[in-house]
């Protein structure tokens, strides 16, 4: 009987600390230090899963990415295209996205955490394909490059909403998200009218 309770509590105490050494570190995230996952569960009291966990720095820098290369993108457009509706979509696409980009900037600094300045390699590629091409064929690459930018930062917005820690993040995701979404349902518009 004896042996029996000293199993028992040995084995509650192995799963006890083998539960509080649960860590996860953010893909990516190079400067941060493994988290606790408690410490990435949000303030609801929500139950996240892996997929839905980002840091608050992962989340600023593909934000940033992301809004730096919608007003570049828009401006080339706005250089490039004869297309009317192109033309408003990238008008659009400065003019929201510099704002959005202004006021990430502000929340990432008191925070502390650092704004990329330049594109990354992904959008710089794609910046290069796109100065490539004129007409027609710049208006098209243009527009599928708008709609599946949107759509990953749709992804990300959705996910910083119950990932991240930071309230003001959070905030500045779900008012942002009706605002990418409007200019996801834009471009698809655009796309498909495309002769």
């Amino acid at each position: 009987m004896r042996n029996s309770i000293y199993t028992l509590v040995a084995a509650v105490l192995i799963g006890l600390s083998s539960c509080g050494n649960n860590s996860h570190k953010v893909e990516g995230d190079s400067d941060s230090i493994n988290e606790p996952k408690e410490a990435l569960l949000p303030a609801d009291g929500h139950s996240l899963n892996s997929d839905t966990l980002i840091s608050d720095t992962a989340f600023v820098r593909a934000a940033a990415q992301s809004g730096m290369a919608e007003v570049i993108f828009g401006k080339l457009a706005l250089e490039v295209s004869e297309d009317a509706r192109i033309k408003e979509f990238a008008d659009m696409m400065v003019k929201d996205h510099g704002k959005a980009n202004s006021e990430l900037s502000a929340i990432a600094s008191s925070n502390n955490i650092t704004v990329p300045d330049e594109l990354d390699a992904a959008h710089t590629a794609k910046l290069t394909a796109l100065r490539s091409k004129k007409g027609i064929e710049f208006d098209r690459s243009y527009a599928e490059a708008m709609i599946e930018g949107h759509e990953k930062t749709r992804d990300l917005l959705e996910k910083a909403r119950d990932g991240v820690q930071d309230e003001k993040l959070k905030g500045f995701a779900q008012k942002t998200l009706p605002t990418v979404l409007h200019h996801l349902e834009f471009i698809n518009t655009i796309k498909s009218e495309m002769k």
